[in-house]
């Protein structure tokens, strides 16, 4: 890497990153505010997780966007965490300040704030959360501080739900019998596993006959944009409410945290559109 250029720099780290949105995204975003900022991609192997911080602050980086499988040990490399990361112990944004590294999560903000701008203010509402890995628990995080009534979180195993289940005051494991039936009686539903992308394209994560109408269903995939859970839940009535969003609204937080700069969703939105009718 090399910031010869005399712009600032920020990097995406993940392993891999080479389909990584995020370049695209926040590059527009820099363009649109007229800052000379680039974003670079980074693909970091597990095993050089640890010198991240050090790497990017030994290079002048002002800012990073982390991803898997380095959240966690990136949130252990930093100076100080956030109040957003400090009980997740787990980041996807760093901001550097001369030698402080300041860790942040973006995520489980960024969905809420999708739901937001998709018109469905989650406050009072019953939430069926599926899954319980990284992004859940930043989305549960999130969601308990965002008045929900109550978070019903299922996933494969109880230990990691119960753990996801501690973020929030609202929020409760499900055993996977119990789970069908807050399923069914929830507000709004949320996918936060893999299941709908790739191998599992033509999968859903739950029973579809679940699915009514006056529901929100919210995906985290994005690519496919419109998964067959979304697919099938439009066409039972329910909301829609696709992954883009949250990785739209999570990487304008970034924004603000790296320039101080707000960027306007529909513009990155629009970006990130293109470039996944390019691949």
């Amino acid at each position: 890497m090399s910031a010869s250029t005399g712009a600032e720099v920020v990097a995406v780290v993940g392993h891999p990153v080479g389909h990584s949105l995020s370049p695209v995204i926040h590059n527009t975003a820099f363009a649109a505010a007229g800052l000379d900022w680039t974003m670079i991609a980074e693909d970091v192997a597990p095993e050089e997780g640890p010198k991240i911080v050090e790497w990017a602050r030994s290079r002048g980086l002002r800012g990073l966007a982390v991803t898997m499988p380095h959240k966690v040990v990136v949130a252990e490399s930093v100076d100080r965490l956030h109040e957003s990361a400090m009980a997740l112990r787990s980041v996807n944004t760093v901001v550097f300040d001369g030698d402080d590294a300041l860790g942040l999560s973006t995520d489980g903000d960024g969905f809420v704030d999708s739901l937001r701008a998709a018109g469905h203010d989650p406050a009072g509402a019953m939430v069926a959360v599926i899954g319980a890995g990284a992004a859940a628990r930043s989305i549960v995080d999130a969601l308990g501080r965002s008045a929900v009534a109550g978070i019903n979180i299922g996933n494969r195993t109880d230990e990691a739900a119960r753990s996801a289940a501690l973020l929030a005051g609202v929020a409760t494991a499900v055993s996977s019998d119990e789970f069908p039936e807050v399923v069914a009686a929830a507000d709004i539903v949320v996918n936060t596993t893999p299941i709908g992308m790739g191998d599992t394209a033509g999968a859903a994560p739950l029973d579809l006959s679940l699915i009514r109408a006056g529901q929100v269903v919210a995906d985290i995939v994005y690519h496919p944009l419109e998964t067959t859970l979304l697919r099938e839940a439009s066409a039972r009535g329910a909301t829609t409410v696709d992954g883009l969003g949250m990785l739209v609204h999570q990487a304008c937080r970034q924004q603000i945290a790296w320039t101080g700069v707000e960027s306007d969703p529909a513009v990155l939105r629009a970006a990130a559109l293109a470039e996944l009718a390019r691949r």
